[in-house]
């Protein structure tokens, strides 16, 4: 099996593969990352020894999202490498790369679970609505605190969440920045499976040997027509959210956003 930086594969029993994220202490993703686990999910498309995937993560968190820090260098916040000029790349030129890598991710053939056993934050939540089915714990947290942070959702958010949980709760989470802990992310549809903190990775890989346990060409052919013009939606919805993320980014609110977060108080909003 391959060896990645920041994240770990493994073939378990019962043709169950997992892939942990591993970048603590926040788990915070890059480009780098997201191209790590397309990889490894694309490489297990072809592996006759899997035929389902656990998506998890080693440390307290599933995944913090973008690493904003405070807000003074956001330009830098998604890990981009320098370009051919050698100056720094700007947010948009790393969203693109990120959001690129991203959809890799929506457009693999073999089922996913999500073991959410800590929080998923901004981009992270993203992370998570990836996998087909989630289970978690009441630990847990759940937000799409991007208008807390001053910014636009991405990672294709603002077309997976309404499909999990509805337009309404949808536009809840997001105008709010509302965090929900796991029996409240349950209750809106958004978790599976509910257990205690320490039973979420066995449990997400009980359920993915079930889903191990049809027949995988049936498997991997009902998911398609499922999930039928889910990825080319989420690249849609990632050129409009990068569109509004560019010049939000920009703007005062976002630099107190990110600021306030890193600092864990209130933001203090002037822009109109």
């Amino acid at each position: 099996m391959k060896k990645y930086k920041k994240i770990e594969v493994s073939i378990l029993e019962n043709y169950v593969a997992t892939v942990e994220i591993n970048s603590p202490p926040l788990n915070f993703f890059d480009v780098e990352m997201i191209m790590e686990i397309g990889d490894a999910l694309e490489t297990l498309d072809k592996d006759k020894k899997c035929r389902a995937v656990v998506l998890c993560a080693k440390g307290k968190v599933f995944c913090a999202g973008a690493n904003f820090g405070d807000g003074s260098n956001s330009n830098n916040s998604l890990g981009g490498a320098a370009g051919d000029d050698g100056e720094p790349p700007t947010f948009s030129s790393n969203a693109v790369h990120l959001y690129t890598q991203a959809l890799r991710l929506f457009r693999t053939a073999k089922p996913i679970v999500g073991a959410i056993h800590g929080a998923a934050v901004g981009g992270g939540l993203g992370l998570a609505l990836v996998p087909d089915f989630r289970v978690s714990c009441d630990e847990a947290r759940f937000s799409a605190n991007f208008s807390q942070l001053g910014i636009h959702p991405g990672f294709g958010l603002t077309y997976t969440l309404p499909q999990v949980i509805g337009k309404q709760n949808a536009n809840l989470l997001f105008l709010s920045g509302r965090r929900l802990k796991g029996s409240e992310a349950q209750e809106m549809g958004l978790v599976d499976v509910l257990v205690a903190q320490d039973k979420v990775r066995s449990a997400a890989i009980e359920l993915a040997e079930e889903l191990a346990s049809a027949a995988p060409l049936a498997v991997v052919s009902i998911r398609e027509t499922m999930r039928a013009g889910m990825a080319d939606a989420v690249e849609k919805a990632t050129q409009r959210e990068l569109k509004e993320q560019s010049w939000l980014i920009d703007t005062s609110d976002a630099t107190e956003g990110m600021k306030s977060v890193s600092e864990r108080r209130k933001g203090e909003f002037t822009s109109s």
